[in-house]
C-alpha cells in the first residue's frame, strides 16, 4: 500500500480554498476549468476541454447574458485564453487522459466542479470568512463540497504521475460541469471518449456520513426530472372585460395542485415539488404569463418516468381547461443506478488496509446524482462502476450558506482511489 504524507494535505487545502473563492454555477465554470486545465497540462496530461467532450444538447443552459458575464469575469481574472476559446457559449469542464504505454485497463475517475447560487455567510465564526477564503463572487458559493472534489481530483492526478512507473493501461479523470440540477453528465456521457472504460469511480464528500468514514459503494440515489413550465394566456382588464382573458396564474395554480395530488406508486417512493411559481403584473389585470419550476423524483428510473409522463399529461389538460399555451422544458435529469458490488468490495478492502473506517455498501434513498449516467453506460458496456462517499464533519448542511467541511478528509479519498488504482493493475 502507498501512503501519502499528511504534509500533502496542505497542498490540497490550498487548492480547495482557491477554488472556494471563485465559485461558478453550472455551464459557467470558465475560470474553474481554466485553472484545472493549467495544472493538468503542466503535469503532462492529454486534455479535452469544453466543446471537445460535450457532444449532446445541454440542459438547463443559463441565459446568454449570464454566459457572457461569467466568461468576461474569468478572462479578467486571468483565465488562460487557450482554454477559454474552447468554452465559448458555456461549454465547460475538462477530461484529463494519461496513457501509460503499457497494456492494461482503462480506469476513469469523475469529480464535479460547479457551485450554487447561494450568498455565502459573512458571520465571523464562518471559517471561510474568518480565514479569508470566502466567495469573492457574491451570490454564488461552493456550498456542496465541489471545491474539495476539485482538490481531490487534482491531488489524484498529481499522485498518479508520481507513481506512473507502477501503472498500466489508460487513466482518465473528468472534471464535470453542471452537476447541480443534474444537467452536465447527460451531455458528455455519449462521447466516444468514454467508450472504453473498464472501471469508473465517482464520489461525494459529506452527505451526512460521519467524519472519517468511507462508504465504498452506494445505491438508492433517486432518478429525477427537472422542468421549467411557461404558461401563456391572454391579458384582460379584470373589471372591464374579464371574459376576454385567459388566466395563466389560475392555470399555474391548478397545475400545482394537480401535481401535488398525484397518487403514490406501488413499486416504490417518489417525490414531487413545485419550487417556484411566478405570475401576474397587477391586481386588476388577468395574468397572461406564469412560470413554474418543478421536479419529480422516483426510487427507480421507471417510477420517475411514470411521474414524468403524468406531468406532461397534467399540463396538456391545463392547456385545454384554461385555453392557454404551455411550453414544458426539461432542464435536468438523472437516473437510478446501483454501484457494482464487486468494485465496491475492492474499494472497501483497500480502505481497510489503509485503516480507514469503512462500510462496504449503503443505500441512500434521498438525493439524486447525474454520475449515474456514466455508471449506467460503463455497466452496459461490461465494466464496473461505483459511487462512494467520504464522510466529513460539516459546519452546516449541504446547500447552506454556512456549509464547510473538515479538510483533512480529502486526503483519505485520494489514498483510497490511488491504492485502488494500483490494485486494479
Amino acid at each position: 500500500m502507498i501512503d501519502i504524507s499528511n504534509l500533502y494535505l496542505q497542498r490540497l487545502i490550498g487548492w480547495r480554498r482557491e477554488f472556494h473563492q471563485y465559485p461558478e454555477p453550472g455551464w459557467l465554470e470558465f475560470y474553474t476549468t481554466s485553472k484545472i486545465a493549467d495544472f493538468l497540462e503542466e503535469w503532462g496530461y492529454e486534455l479535452y476541454v469544453g466543446k471537445e467532450m460535450n457532444v449532446s444538447e445541454r440542459m438547463g443552459l443559463p441565459t446568454q447574458a449570464m454566459i457572457e458575464r461569467f466568461y468576461d469575469a474569468a478572462k479578467h481574472a486571468g483565465a488562460n485564453e487557450k482554454w477559454l476559446s474552447k468554452m465559448e457559449g458555456g461549454y465547460t469542464g475538462v477530461l484529463a487522459v494519461l496513457e501509460t504505454g503499457r497494456p492494461g485497463p482503462t480506469v476513469c475517475f469523475r469529480v464535479d466542479i460547479d457551485a450554487l447560487p447561494i450568498f455565502e455567510s459573512t458571520e465571523a465564526e464562518h471559517v471561510p470568512n474568518r480565514l479569508a477564503f470566502r466567495s469573492q463572487n457574491d451570490g454564488f458559493m461552493h456550498a456542496c463540497g465541489h471545491d474539495s472534489h476539485i482538490a481531490i481530483g487534482l491531488g489524484l492526478a498529481e499522485q498518479i504521475l508520481q507513481h506512473r512507473n507502477q501503472l498500466t493501461g489508460t487513466i482518465k479523470i473528468i472534471f464535470q460541469p453542471a452537476e447541480e440540477g443534474v444537467r452536465g453528465a447527460a451531455s458528455i456521457v455519449q462521447s466516444p471518449l468514454f467508450d472504453d472504460i473498464d472501471y469508473f469511480f465517482a464520489l461525494h464528500i459529506g452527505t451526512g456520513v460521519e467524519a472519517g468514514k468511507f462508504i465504498a459503494g452506494s445505491e438508492g440515489f433517486l432518478a429525477t426530472s427537472k422542468f421549467d413550465a411557461t404558461i401563456t394566456g391572454v391579458a384582460a382588464h379584470a373589471g372591464g372585460v374579464p371574459e376576454e382573458g385567459k388566466n395563466a396564474l389560475l392555470a399555474a395554480a391548478q397545475a400545482t395542485v394537480a401535481l401535488h395530488s398525484l397518487p403514490p406508486h406501488s413499486k416504490g417512493s417518489h417525490r414531487i415539488n413545485v419550487g417556484t411559481l411566478h405570475a401576474g403584473l397587477g391586481r386588476n389585470v388577468i395574468p397572461s404569463t406564469a412560470q413554474i419550476q418543478l421536479e419529480v423524483r422516483g426510487e427507480t428510473t421507471e417510477i420517475n418516468s411514470f411521474y414524468e409522463n403524468a406531468v406532461k399529461q397534467i399540463f396538456s389538460g391545463i392547456e385545454t381547461m384554461y385555453g392557454v399555451r404551455v411550453e414544458l422544458k426539461k432542464v435536468g435529469e438523472a437516473i437510478s443506478v446501483p454501484s457494482s458490488k464487486a468494485l465496491s468490495a475492492i474499494l472497501a478492502d483497500v480502505a481497510g488496509s489503509l485503516q480507514i473506517p469503512y462500510e462496504e455498501y449503503s443505500n441512500f434513498n434521498s438525493g439524486s446524482e447525474d454520475a449515474t449516467f456514466f455508471m449506467e453506460r460503463i455497466q452496459k458496456n461490461g465494466g464496473l462502476a461505483t459511487y462512494s462517499i467520504i464522510g466529513t464533519e460539516l459546519a452546516a448542511g449541504h446547500h447552506h450558506e454556512k456549509f464547510d467541511i473538515r479538510e483533512e478528509d480529502m486526503l483519505s479519498a485520494i489514498k483510497i482511489w490511488l491504492n485502488t488504482l494500483l490494485r486494479l493493475q
